[in-house]
């Protein structure tokens, strides 16, 4: 062991002592979001996600998953570019309501969506996926504060 061993074991253990309260403060915080944002998503589209997951229907595993993912990329944007509690939370607010209003979009764009994810559609449901996906990335690149 050198005698700078102890110095940089000290410094890691600075970093860590500091740093991980805050860490762990906005994970858990962001994955709340994130759960009671899914949870709201869930209950107000005309799908029945969890069950028809339950039941193997891959589609719904589709848009379930596209969704999780969707509100998921504002959240790691905010918390990258701002770290502010506050920020992570009115943004993520945002973003559902962008995710709510993409799915009305493309439910127009596609009759009959509801039918389609029901029946197994992995088509309507990777186009459903990928415009949420898509307006995600959009909404984490223009919320990056000034």
């Amino acid at each position: 062991m050198t005698s700078s061993t102890p110095d940089t074991l000290s410094a890691i253990l600075g970093a860590l002592s500091g740093g991980l309260p805050l860490l762990l403060t906005q994970f858990v915080a962001c994955a709340a979001l994130l759960a009671i944002s899914v949870t709201i998503y869930i209950t107000l589209t005309p799908f029945q996600e969890r069950e028809m997951v339950a039941r193997g229907n891959p589609a719904a595993g589709m848009v379930l998953g596209g969704v999780i993912l969707a509100l998921a990329i504002p959240l790691a944007g905010i918390l990258a570019t701002s770290g502010r509690l506050l920020d992570v939370l009115v943004w993520g607010v945002v973003a559902l309501v962008l995710q709510l209003f993409t799915l009305g979009v493309v439910a127009l764009l596609l009759r009959n969506l509801r039918g389609m994810i029901e029946s197994g559609n992995v088509a309507a449901a990777l186009t459903l996926s990928a415009a949420q996906i898509a307006v995600a990335l959009l909404n984490a690149a223009a919320m990056i504060p000034t």
